[in-house]
C-alpha cells in the first residue's frame, strides 16, 4: 500500500511536471496565432483540409518516424478533442476512472485550450505538429507537388482537347468553304458553259449537218464535241487576260478606280457568252449577265405613238443596209430597255456591248452598207448566220470595225418577225459603256424596211 501511495505520489509529480498551465498555454497560443497566419494559408490546403493530412500523419509516423514526449502528446489528443467537441464541459467529457492518470492529464490539457474555436483548435494542431516533426512539412509540400501537377496534367489534357476540338472544327469549317467553294465554281462553270451553248448551238448544228447529213446521232456527238471545246477554249483565254491584267504596271492601266469596281461587279454578275467567233481566240472581255426579251401585240398602234412622239426613231433601213443605234449607259440608269416593229417584214436584230466610258449622254444612228464589210472580213467580230438562208457560211459580217474598247454580246442577230410583233427587252447595266442595238436588213437584196423604235432607261423600276 506504501508502494501504491508513492507510485501515485511520483505519477503526481509527474502530472504537475507535464501539466499545462494557462500561463503556457496563452504563450503556446499567441505563437499558433503567429504561425496561423504565416503558414497554413502557404501552404496550399485550406485549415480543415491540412488538418486531416496532420492527423492522418501522426497517426501513421507516430512511434515510427515521429517521437513525441507525453507532454506533447497531451497538447496533440488535447487539439483533436477541441476539434472534435468543443470546449471541455462535464457534458461532453467522458467520466474517468480514479486510476485514470492519462485520462485526467489528457482532461486537463483539453480543459487549458479554453474557448478557442474549431478552426484555432485545427490550426493549433498543425503547427505544433510541424514544430515538432519537421518532416510533417516536407510530406505536406510533396502532397501539394502532386496535386498541383494532377492539376497541370489536367488543364493541359482540358487545353490538348479543347485544341483539337478547334482544329476538327476548322476543319469542318474549311470542307465547308471548299465545298461551298466548288458547288459555286461548278454553278459559275455549269452558266457560262449553258450561255456558250445556247449561243453556238445553231452554228455548230448548221456545221454538224454538213458533216453528217441524216445522220442526228453523230451530228448531237460532233456539237457536243465543239461546244466542249468552245469552253474550255474560252475559259484558257480568260485566264490568260486576268493574269495579263495582274502583271500591267498600275502606270500603264488607263481605267479609272470607278471603271475597275463596276468590271469587278461585272464579273460577279451571271455570266454570258462575249461577242467572239468560234474559231478565234480574242476573249478578252468579261461575260456579262444575259437580257431578258419578250414580244407585244399592238404594232400598229405603237407606229403610231412614235411617228407622233419621236420622228426621228423612224428610219428607213435600205437593202443590204445595217443600222446601229449607239445607246450610251447614263448616269442616273441602271437598266436599258428598248422595242422596235418594222412595216411589212422582218427584220435582223442584236444587241452588244461596249466597254468604254461614254462621251455623250446622246443616242446616235449609223448605217453601213453591207458592201463595206466585205472589204476586210479580218476585222470584223461578229459570227452569224446567213439570215435570208438560215445556213452558216462560215464568213463574219459585221458594220462596226473592231474598236480599241472590248466588245461582247448580249443578244445575237437573228431575223425578227417585227411587223408580227412589237419585240421588246432590257439588260440591266454591267458598268460604264455604249450599246450597240443592231438592225440588219444586210441579207434583203431588194426590200427596205421601216423601223420604228424606241429606247429608254430606268432606274430604281421606274421608267424614264
Amino acid at each position: 500500500m506504501a508502494g501504491t501511495n508513492g507510485d501515485i505520489s511520483s505519477m503526481g509529480r509527474k502530472i504537475e511536471k507535464l501539466r499545462i498551465s494557462a500561463d503556457e498555454s496563452a504563450i503556446d497560443d499567441s505563437d499558433m496565432e503567429k504561425d496561423k497566419k504565416i503558414e497554413p494559408r502557404l501552404w496550399g490546403f485550406e485549415t480543415r483540409e491540412l488538418y486531416k493530412m496532420a492527423v492522418n500523419f501522426y497517426k501513421e509516423k507516430e512511434g515510427k518516424a515521429v517521437h513525441l514526449s507525453y507532454e506533447d502528446k497531451l497538447k496533440l489528443v488535447a487539439f483533436t478533442q477541441q476539434v472534435t467537441h468543443g470546449k471541455c464541459t462535464a457534458e461532453n467529457a467522458s467520466p474517468l476512472g480514479v486510476l485514470d492518470v492519462i485520462g485526467r492529464d489528457r482532461r486537463l490539457a483539453w480543459q487549458n485550450l479554453g474557448d478557442i474555436s474549431k478552426d484555432q483548435a485545427m490550426e493549433g494542431f498543425i503547427v505544433l505538429l510541424d514544430k515538432l516533426c519537421p518532416l510533417f512539412r516536407t510530406v505536406v509540400e510533396a502532397q501539394r507537388r502532386d496535386i498541383e501537377e494532377k492539376l497541370r496534367l489536367k488543364k493541359e489534357e482540358e487545353a490538348k482537347k479543347l485544341e483539337e476540338e478547334r482544329r476538327l472544327k476548322e476543319l469542318d469549317e474549311q470542307k465547308k468553304k471548299e465545298e461551298e467553294a466548288r458547288l459555286k465554281e461548278e454553278l459559275q462553270r455549269r452558266q457560262i458553259q449553258d450561255a456558250l451553248n445556247q449561243q453556238t448551238y445553231y452554228q455548230f448544228k448548221m456545221y454538224a449537218e454538213q458533216q453528217y447529213p441524216g445522220n442526228p446521232e453523230q451530228q448531237g456527238v460532233l456539237i457536243r464535241q465543239l461546244q466542249e471545246q468552245h469552253y474550255h477554249q474560252y475559259m484558257q483565254q480568260l485566264r490568260q487576260n486576268q493574269l495579263v491584267t495582274e502583271e500591267q504596271p498600275p502606270e500603264s492601266n488607263n481605267v479609272t478606280t470607278e471603271e475597275s469596281e463596276k468590271e469587278e461587279q461585272t464579273k460577279e454578275t451571271e455570266e454570258t457568252v462575249p461577242l467572239n467567233d468560234e474559231n478565234s481566240d480574242e476573249l478578252d472581255w468579261p461575260p456579262i449577265a444575259p437580257a431578258e426579251m419578250w414580244t407585244i401585240k399592238g404594232v400598229e398602234e405603237f407606229k403610231e405613238t412614235i411617228r407622233r412622239e419621236a420622228g426621228d426613231a423612224v428610219i428607213k433601213v435600205g437593202h443590204g443596209e445595217i443600222v446601229t443605234v449607239r445607246v450610251p449607259t447614263h448616269e442616273d440608269g441602271s437598266c436599258l430597255f428598248w422595242e422596235f416593229a418594222t412595216d411589212g417584214y422582218d427584220i435582223g436584230f442584236g444587241v452588244y456591248f461596249e466597254w468604254s466610258k461614254p462621251e455623250t449622254s446622246q443616242v446616235s444612228v449609223h448605217i453601213t452598207e453591207s458592201e463595206e464589210e466585205d472589204e476586210d472580213d479580218d476585222d470584223d467580230y461578229v459570227l452569224r448566220e446567213d439570215l435570208e438562208s438560215g445556213v452558216s457560211n462560215g464568213s463574219i459580217q459585221s458594220d462596226y470595225k473592231l474598236p480599241s474598247p472590248p466588245i461582247s454580246e448580249i443578244v445575237p442577230v437573228y431575223r425578227r418577225d417585227s411587223q408580227e410583233e412589237i419585240y421588246a427587252g432590257s439588260h440591266r447595266y454591267p458598268g460604264q459603256g455604249v450599246y450597240l442595238l443592231k438592225f440588219d436588213n444586210s441579207y434583203s437584196l431588194w426590200r427596205s424596211k421601216t423601223l420604228y423604235y424606241r429606247v429608254y432607261y430606268t432606274q430604281n423600276g421606274y421608267v424614264n
